[in-house]
């Protein structure tokens, strides 16, 4: 069987490292994939924003099913293109995937169908916004209506610092974006809650949390991730059953009721306030750094779990998972995520040594006569998996002191939440 990955993420070398251990007899593509990647797989040079290219691609090589990673391709309707073209693919149609595609409908989705979220205001001018602040107290969540890598959100704590960002989204910093969304801000935990998803029911395929904010003690700029753990210790049977009943359910309702159900992975943000979660935001696939620590910890074949979400045959699978925890924390190129350089050598990486319980993904690499090159800004996700999180990290920041990277950062604290408990 042939199967093709799209992406060129750590979340993309996590699927591919985890479908290589399928029983199954699996020819990997990766598209375009990265220098971890093509170590497994046979890395594509392609344009996947191209879907016709794509599909001759596809089409010539014969392959069977298509795995999306990152969320773009699903807003501008991978699926759709290449379902109708006969070909098998994982992830949600156009419609549905702008429950991340657009804040403000999924907003709406929320308001229609009495899911519990932040108060907010879509807003499309200034008059809107002073508006919405004359109700609220600060801080205040400014949000870019469209895609913007993770970067789109800033919490703001005086009317200057609203204005500011906002008068940035409507100039056109983020291109996917002419309107903004205002939220009241929300105390409590986060946590990052994952099912896979067919036209007829829904299974529970994890949970982690992440670690947005570029500096240690979550300060500074949003990233894309800089760290995960899973299991998140804040979940348990109680709290699952709430979030299924009043958030994933209702949504995925609210999507076949108009016509589009949704398939593949969903992946909803949630602030857990004094025991009861509300929605922040949904995301149209696996997280990225999430992901990487989800799958490690999944028994049951990926490729069992992809081929029931395309068949509509979820609801007679067992998904089991291992005991044990995981976490990564990231390695990212300094300057990010501002400015950075790329076509930095990594220095024997490719030779460094380490015990089974580590999984090194690569995110923003490639190969040249074999070394590696960092590329972009978010390079390196180096995981670790046991009983303990304290004592998880403590070997992965070992590992990272060995990489010795000298242009690279990383946050210390991955984790602080649960292991400053212990």
């Amino acid at each position: 069987m042939k199967i093709a990955i799209i992406g060129s993420g750590g979340r993309e070398h996590a699927i591919c490292e985890k479908l290589n251990t399928s029983k199954k007899k699996l020819n990997i593509f990766c598209i375009p994939g990265n220098a971890g990647t093509s170590l497994l797989a046979k890395n594509i040079n392609l344009d996947y924003s191209n879907f016709k290219k794509l599909y001759v691609f596809l089409n010539n090589e014969g392959i069977n099913t298509v795995i999306v990673g990152p969320e773009e391709p699903l807003v501008n309707g991978i699926v759709d293109f290449l379902s109708s073209k006969g070909i098998k693919i994982f992830g949600p149609n156009k419609y549905a995937s702008k429950l991340e595609g657009s804040k403000s409908f999924m907003k709406k989705i929320c308001q229609e169908n009495n899911i519990p979220t932040a108060r907010y205001m879509v807003c499309k001018n200034f008059n809107h916004i002073n508006k919405f602040l004359k109700t609220v107290s600060y801080p205040i969540v400014v949000k870019a209506d469209g895609l913007a890598s993770g970067k789109g959100v800033l919490i703001c704590k005086t009317k200057n610092e609203v204005l500011n960002f906002s008068k940035k989204i409507f100039g056109g910093k983020f291109q996917s974006s002419t309107k903004l969304v205002l939220e009241e801000y929300l105390n409590g935990e986060e946590l990052s809650y994952f099912v896979v998803v067919d036209k007829k029911s829904h299974k529970f395929v994890g949970s982690a949390q992440d670690h947005k904010k570029i500096g240690e003690g979550e300060t500074g700029l949003n990233t894309g991730g800089m760290g995960a753990y899973s299991p998140a210790p804040i979940l348990n049977d109680k709290l699952k059953e709430k979030i299924d009943k009043k958030i994933i359910i209702p949504t995925l309702n609210a999507l076949k009721k108009k016509g589009f159900p949704y398939k593949g992975f969903l992946y909803a943000g949630l602030m857990i306030c004094k025991g009861n979660p509300k929605l922040i935001e949904y995301n149209v696939r696996m997280g990225d750094p999430e992901c990487q620590v989800i799958l490690p910890r999944i028994k049951t074949d990926l490729m069992d779990i992809v081929n029931a979400s395309i068949e509509n045959r979820l609801k007679s699978l067992k998904i089991s998972w291992s005991k044990n925890k995981c976490m990564t924390i990231v390695l990212c190129s300094k300057g990010y995520p501002v400015k950075y350089k790329k076509g930095v050598l990594i220095p024997n990486l490719l030779k460094l040594k380490h015990d089974k319980s580590f999984k090194i993904y690569h995110a923003g690499t490639k190969i040249l006569n074999n070394e590696v090159y960092a590329i972009g800004g978010r390079v390196l996700n180096i995981n670790n998996i046991g009983k303990n999180f304290r004592l998880i990290r403590n070997k992965i920041l070992s590992l990272i002191h060995k990489i010795n990277w000298k242009q690279g950062y990383y946050r210390r604290d991955i984790g602080w939440r649960i292991i400053k408990k212990k």
